[in-house]
């Protein structure tokens, strides 16, 4: 096994991978930007360096800055953490270039489920179900419209390049498309550096769903089920369970099924992810994320298996330990996003914080990186902490949520702590009975209250 691991990320996913690592007996290096000096994972690690100042480009993203890092503490692998470079396939190729370990998949893989277009077209040859659309990107608004046409309105207009919600658009007629198109063109070509679009048939009420992922590349894959993650924000995700509480028995194992075969034929090493809408009993694909996931404890949680660690052995070419009818699933969990904005404006908060106390208990696991005298920087994303909960039942485990979400103090700034009291108390939230669109209206519904 490693000896020593940098981990080139932040916050409570740098805390994570070190607390892994150290219960496996390997060393860690911190890495941070002068504005995370202070940082739990930095205090915590064996090692740490400065990789910059607090501006991502100039500290998280530089690549050189983190492989220097890892030559002179004398690092065997690097562990990319959650965004910033954990889907970055020319990091993952220097990595391995200059002698260390990248702790994920290889850069082909991570190359080919970047892109939305190739990923979609290797999905449709592994015998994926995929959501009606485009065969690839759509070269100019005459195409655009003729694909839409054949899809039928309403149609969806993503980033070919992209993710987390940005250059997407809607698109709900013909007379919408053409500035619809030229709005998720540009928010593309700025967030992502390319303009190229595709088009997909936008689901009216479906749920997100995804399954995690574990394969060794030696022909070793299982699954650790499914999470539900349909209550989103401008398609930000805000609470995730598992198992869905819409899926029976048999759409569980056909969809369980899908992904291993896909996954083996793929070839796939370390955790993944595939992610689906699902709408009247069908699957659709929408994307592979060949990482951690920020939900990835709700599957801990129901299956005992820390996915840190197995990441951390497959990467050291050690294959699975399980087979598929190994993996017991018992209980559900749930997660909810706790970020340092406002519960009602969503303004971010940053700043410091007075006091913090975790909830405790059984089944109650908090991932944080906050103290009390903690300074939360303005810089990075609002993610300050992850509340989980597991139960015997989802009735069980809603009651326990509720109990843990009245004992979470995180005081000097605002966070949405309350908005997660307000939303496990909301009756179609009791009853499962939510899509990706739930949330969003749910919101409009109470502002017009509110006001």
């Amino acid at each position: 096994m490693f000896e020593k691991v940098l981990i080139a990320n932040r916050g409570e996913i740098a805390l994570r991978i070190h607390r892994a690592c150290r219960e496996m007996g390997i060393h860690t290096v911190a890495v941070h930007s002068t504005a995370d000096a202070d940082a739990m994972h930095v205090r915590l690690a064996d090692e740490s360096v400065c990789i910059g100042p607090p501006p991502s480009a100039k500290s998280y993203l530089n690549m050189p800055a983190i492989l220097s890092a890892a030559t002179i503490t004398g690092a065997d692998a690097i562990h990319p953490g959650i965004g910033f470079l954990s889907e970055n396939a020319t990091f993952a190729q220097m990595v391995e270039e200059h002698g260390f370990v990248f702790v994920g998949p290889t850069p082909e893989h991570i190359s080919m489920m970047g892109d939305k277009v190739v990923a979609k077209e290797a999905a449709r040859s592994l015998g994926i179900p995929v959501v009606p659309g485009s065969e690839g990107a759509v070269r100019d608004t005459d195409e655009g419209q003729r694909v839409a046409e054949e899809i039928g309105y309403p149609v969806l207009i993503k980033a070919a390049a992209g993710g987390g919600g940005r250059g997407m658009k809607v698109a709900r007629s013909r007379e919408e498309f053409v500035a619809q198109m030229q709005a998720a063109r540009a928010e593309a070509k700025a967030a992502f550096g390319n303009d190229e679009v595709y088009l997909e048939k936008y689901l009216r009420r479906p749920r997100h769903i995804e399954i995690q992922l574990l394969a060794d590349g030696q022909g070793g894959a299982i699954h650790l089920g499914e999470r539900d993650c349909s209550v989103q924000r401008r398609h930000q995700k805000v609470i995730e369970e598992a198992p869905s509480p819409a899926l029976n028995a048999a759409e569980r194992q056909r969809i369980g099924d899908i992904a291993i075969a896909a996954t083996r034929e793929l070839g796939y090493r370390s955790a993944g992810t595939l992610e689906f809408l699902y709408e009247d009993g069908e699957f659709y694909f929408i994307e592979m994320n060949t990482r951690l996931q920020v939900e990835h404890p709700v599957s801990e949680m129901i299956t005992g298996i820390d996915l840190v660690r197995e990441q951390l052995r497959i990467a050291n070419g050690q294959p699975l330990e399980l087979t598929q009818d190994e993996v017991v699933f018992e209980g559900h969990a749930i997660e909810c996003r706790i970020n340092a904005e406002h519960p009602e404006t969503f303004a971010p908060s940053p700043g410091r914080i007075t006091d913090y106390h975790a909830p405790g208990g059984l089944g109650v696991r908090v991932d944080s990186h906050l103290y009390s005298g903690y300074t939360v920087p303005p810089h990075y994303d609002s993610l300050v902490a992850k509340l989980i909960v597991q139960g015997r039942n989802r009735n069980e485990c809603l009651m326990r949520l509720r109990r843990a979400l009245e004992e979470m103090v995180v005081d000097g700034i605002a966070t949405n702590l309350p908005l997660h009291r307000r939303l496990v108390e909301d009756p179609d939230f009791i009853n499962g009975a939510y899509d990706i669109h739930w949330l969003e209206g749910w919101l409009a519904a109470h502002a017009k209250v509110g006001a």
